[in-house]
Parts: C-alpha cells; structure tokens; sequence
C-alpha cells in the first residue's frame, strides 16, 4: 500500500502496480503520479463543478463504469454537492477543487473525469457552450476544417473560442459565457450557429445523431449543452490505447500535419506544457454574454 501526501491530507493507494492500459502497461501507480503531476494545469477547469467519474478498476481491456455519487467509501474532506435531478429529488455528487482529491480518485481507478457545464452556485446557468466535432474514422481534418470555420462565425458575432483535443475522435470548440442565460437558451444559440455551418457544407457535416443516418458526414453534438450533462475535462485521460489526453491548444497548431485526437498521452504531455503551458490563458476573462451575439446572428441570416 503505499501512501501519498497531498498537503494535510494522506491517501493510500492499492495495488499501484495493476496494470490499466495494456500495450505500454501503465499502471495505475503511473495513473496516480500523473494525476498529481498534471493537477495545476487540470484543476482550474474542474474548481466547482460537478463531475462524473468514468472508473476502470480492472483496466481499460475490461468494461467501465460511470458514477457520479461518492461511494460511502470516500473519506469525509473529498467536497460533496448535492444536486437536483431533472426528474426529482437530488444526488450528491464530487466536487474536484484540489490536488488530494484528484489523486484520491485516479487511486479508485479513475481514468477520466467528465464536468458540468455549470458551476456549482449557479447549475442552472452554464458558463460555456460546447461544440463536439464528432469526426467519422480516418476524417479528423475534416473536424479542424469545421472547427475553423466554426471559429470563423464565432469570430463574426465577436465570440471569443477556445479549441482542444478530445483524446478520442474529435475536437471540442468552446466558447466561455457569462451566466446570464440557462442551458436551453443556450443550446438553442449552439444549435443556430450548427445550423448555418451545415447549409454551408451540408456534404461533410450534419446534427444527425443516428450514426447510420450521418453517412459519413461529421456530427457536430450540441446536446451536452443541457443540465446535468458532461463534457470530458480538459488535461483527463481517455480509457483507449495508450492513455491519451484531452489537450487545450492554440488555433494556429489545426494546421500542424501531425495533429491528431489523440496525439498528445500521459507519457508526451509534459514536454508538450513546457513549450505551450497555457494556450487557454484568457478564457475566464473572454466570458461574454450572448445577447449582442444573438442580434448579430440573425443579421447573419437575413
């Protein structure tokens, strides 16, 4: 068993040399060690939001599960909220604001961590949108090639966006909101901006969500823009073949030949902080509400 200290607290880890990621063989020890490591860069993006916990206690080889209530298990300084569901009553859910309980959670095998959209004093109120450019196989230019000209609208309504990795498929484009509207305005403002892209190249991208349906095209997801739904968090790992993680990049590096979903993974992700430590330094103080944005998209579409 061995013990980590995260500062007034001490977390045991068992088993650290179970291997999670089969290939490399990663282990949950090296799991752990890079949840701590990655923490200063990962937790401005997780400070009080809710979050869904994607738990593989067998490896990656093996089926996961998603949980969102702490077991009764987790120690008593792991921040709790509890939360309204959609169909009543209420659920406590993790809150992830430092260090300790990060590593606490990769301990529990816990390879990715998914957030609200939402902050916890305000859950009805979302303080971003996200487009997931959900690419076919083999097609990931065709995301960056959506993703600029995503950007390109956005830029036109005077909407300040964000790009990153997923780890997986695609890329999310993000764009940081004041909290001044809820989640159903908001999607229907995503949904908007999806459907004039799509007039403009109906060939390569669609809102079908029906994989049999999109032929090939790429899907862009809005729906995670909605209460209680979950987005992967910036800097987590992804449960596929080599740990990959979900990378914030600078708009400039789309065009990097070499880029892919999956490019950046635990073991190349430090390198790659040293030369870009912070791409998305001005999101916060980028939040705007959409209201001039929403006159400037229906002068748009006259």
């Amino acid at each position: 068993m061995k013990k980590i200290r995260c500062g007034k607290h001490t977390i045991e880890i068992s088993n650290e040399d179970k291997i999670l990621f089969t290939g490399k063989k990663i282990t949950k020890g090296d799991l752990v060690n890079y949840y701590k490591k990655i923490s200063k860069y990962m937790l401005p993006y997780l400070k009080n939001r809710p979050i869904s916990m994607h738990r593989f206690p067998d490896g990656i080889t093996k089926e996961g599960f998603f949980q969102k209530k702490p077991g009764d298990y987790f120690p008593k300084w792991v921040k709790t909220k509890s939360i309204k569901k959609k169909e009543g009553g209420s659920i406590k859910q993790v809150i992830c604001n430092d260090t300790a309980t990060l590593v606490y959670l990769a301990g529990q095998a816990t390879i990715s961590l998914h957030t609200w959209l939402s902050k916890e004093d305000k859950l009805e109120y979302p303080d971003k949108i996200i487009f997931d450019l959900d690419s076919p196989k083999n097609k990931f230019k065709l995301a960056c090639k959506v993703a600029k000209e995503l950007k390109n609208l956005l830029d036109e309504l005077r909407l300040k966006s964000f790009i990153m990795t997923t780890g997986s498929k695609g890329l999310h484009v993000i764009i940081p909101l004041k909290r001044n509207e809820k989640f159903d305005q908001v999607r229907e403002f995503a949904k908007n901006i999806a459907t004039i892209l799509i007039k403009k190249d109906p060939k390569n991208i669609t809102l079908e969500q029906r994989k049999e349906k999109r032929k090939n095209r790429l899907f862009i997801d809005i729906l995670r823009n909605a209460y209680a739904q979950t987005s992967i968090a910036p800097y987590s790992v992804r449960a596929l073949k080599g740990a990959p993680v979900a990378t914030p990049l600078a708009w400039n590096e789309l065009t990097n030949s070499s880029l892919r979903a999956d490019k950046y993974n635990i073991n190349n992700i430090f390198k790659r902080l040293k030369e870009q430590p912070n791409p998305w330094k001005s999101f916060n103080r980028s939040a705007k509400s959409l209201k001039e944005a929403k006159k400037r998209l229906e002068n748009l579409k006259k």
